[in-house]
C-alpha cells in the first residue's frame, strides 16, 4: 500500500499564504492609518509678567509657554488703550536685536540662546523714551505664523 503525506498541494498552500499575507498586512494598515492622518499642532499658549525699573524701562518675562516658538514668526507692538499703535516691529532682523542692543526701544533677550522663544526668554521696553509709561499702554505679543495673539499685558505707569 502506498501512502501520501502531502497534506495540501502545493498550490492551495500558496494561495494560503497570500491570502494571509494579504489579510495581516491590510490589519497593520488599518491599525495605522489614524497615525498616518496629519494632525495639526494646537495654537501656542503663552502667559507673560512685567516688572517696571525706576530708570524707564519695563522688562516683560515669558513666564510659561507650552511650545518653543521662532523669534522670527513673533510680532510685538506697544498698544496705547484707543487702539492706535506706537511701536511695532515684527520679527529680529540679526543677532544683535536678538540677545538686545543697548540703545533700543524694544530689545528681545534670549536666556538659552537657543534661537528660540522659551520660558525665561524676556524683552526690555524703554518706556521713558517712547513715552507709554503713563499706564495706558498694552504690550502686544503675536505669532504671525498662527496669527494667534499670545500675550498682552498693561504697562503699569512709572512711579515718579
Amino acid at each position: 500500500m502506498h501512502r501520501d503525506d502531502e497534506a495540501v498541494s502545493p498550490v492551495i498552500a500558496t494561495v494560503l499564504l497570500l491570502a494571509i499575507t494579504v489579510l495581516l498586512s491590510s490589519m497593520v494598515f488599518v491599525m495605522m492609518a489614524s497615525t498616518l492622518d496629519n494632525v495639526e499642532k494646537a495654537d501656542p499658549k503663552a502667559s507673560v509678567s512685567v516688572r517696571t525699573l525706576s530708570n524707564g524701562y519695563h522688562v516683560i518675562t515669558i513666564t510659561s509657554i507650552d511650545q518653543s516658538l521662532d523669534p522670527a514668526k513673533l510680532k510685538w507692538s506697544i498698544v496705547n488703550q484707543t487702539g492706535q499703535s506706537i511701536v511695532e516691529k515684527t520679527g529680529f532682523v540679526d543677532d544683535t536685536d536678538v540677545y538686545g542692543t543697548v540703545g533700543t526701544n524694544i530689545s528681545f533677550h534670549d536666556r538659552d540662546a537657543g534661537w528660540s522663544m522659551t520660558k525665561g526668554d524676556y524683552f526690555v521696553v524703554n518706556c521713558q523714551t517712547m513715552n507709554c509709561n503713563q499706564g495706558n499702554h498694552f504690550f502686544q505679543l503675536v505669532d504671525t505664523g498662527t496669527n494667534t495673539l499670545l500675550a498682552k499685558i498693561n504697562l503699569p505707569a512709572l512711579e515718579s
